[in-house]
């Protein structure tokens, strides 16, 4: 069993713990004290953990698509003169500058129904096909260039801050990295809502996260922004209305409700303004 196995199985130890202590209407003070104190204890190993995913499987191509995502929104940013915000528009116009760098970039929507505890949605990011270094075998890199926001919490506990603190602002990986990410993080976030007396909404679930990135109905399309931007050349695109004009392309489900700058009554935040906007202001783009 893998040092990520071991952790995962004993932070689902540590969480049915404190959930059949929350049922025990006989729970003593001195159980209480004990729950107190392994929640405390297992804070550290979340950090760690999440430390060790973002620093592995940095691959030469990972490096390469995150300097180009970079230099491309930094540039943008700077000849717009406004700061940048997640839209469809924008990630559009991204993967076209990535085809144009010689990258096999495709735009994917994802959507999913209701399942069972699982509210239907939709998202939006970009990935690449490119070769494995050894093997010479396609590896598909997600990139997500308002990563960050999508895992934000209202009334967040200082350790689920610490977290997200140290998660990329723009994401370029493969899918199981991603998905060590997903599940660490959802499973630190039920813990932050739990400490903070809130219910955890289904938008909020491994499975709702995970079918963002990791959804079997993913539809690309590339061929329809090859088509689009096929008449524009370069100097025409640089004269186009700012991507400020452009709206933000809203996800249209209870996410919204529930992420980034909710009510205090809110079990969780949404991203209703781009993580991007602060992100750009000062020239700082925190990537993984």
């Amino acid at each position: 069993m893998s040092s990520l196995e071991e952790e995962e199985r004993l932070v689902q130890m540590v969480h049915d713990f404190i959930e059949s202590s929350e049922s025990s209407s006989s729970s003593s003070p001195s159980s209480s004290k004990c729950l107190l104190s392994l929640q405390h204890h297992h804070q550290p190993s979340y950090f760690l953990t999440l430390q060790e995913i973002l620093r592995s499987g940095n691959t030469e191509a990972e490096k390469e698509v995150l300097e180009r995502v970079k230099k491309h929104l930094v540039m943008r940013s700077r000849r717009d003169g406004v700061l940048l915000k997640s839209s469809n528009g924008l990630k559009k116009w991204l993967v076209r500058k990535l085809k144009m760098d010689g990258f096999n970039a495709s735009l994917c929507h994802t959507s999913w129904a209701t399942s069972s505890g699982c509210p239907a949605g939709d998202y939006e990011y970009i990935d690449i096909m490119v070769e494995d270094e050894q093997t010479e075998e396609p590896i598909r890199l997600i990139v997500d260039i308002d990563f960050k926001s999508q895992f934000e919490l209202a009334r967040p506990t200082q350790a689920y801050k610490e977290l997200t603190n140290i998660l990329p602002s723009i994401f370029v990986g493969q899918e199981e990295k991603l998905n060590k990410i997903i599940s660490l993080l959802c499973s630190a976030a039920k813990q932050s809502l739990k400490e903070r007396g809130l219910h955890i909404p289904p938008w909020r679930t491994s499975t709702y996260m995970h079918s963002k990135w990791l959804s079997a109905g993913c539809q690309k399309c590339s061929e329809n922004i090859e088509s689009a931007f096929g008449r524009k050349n370069i100097e025409e695109e640089n004269r186009s209305a700012s991507v400020g004009n452009v709206a933000i392309s809203m996800v249209k489900n209870p996410e919204r409700s529930a992420f980034g700058g909710g009510s205090a009554s809110a079990a969780g935040a949404g991203p209703g303004c781009s993580g991007l906007s602060s992100q750009f202001s000062n020239m700082g783009i925190n990537c993984c």
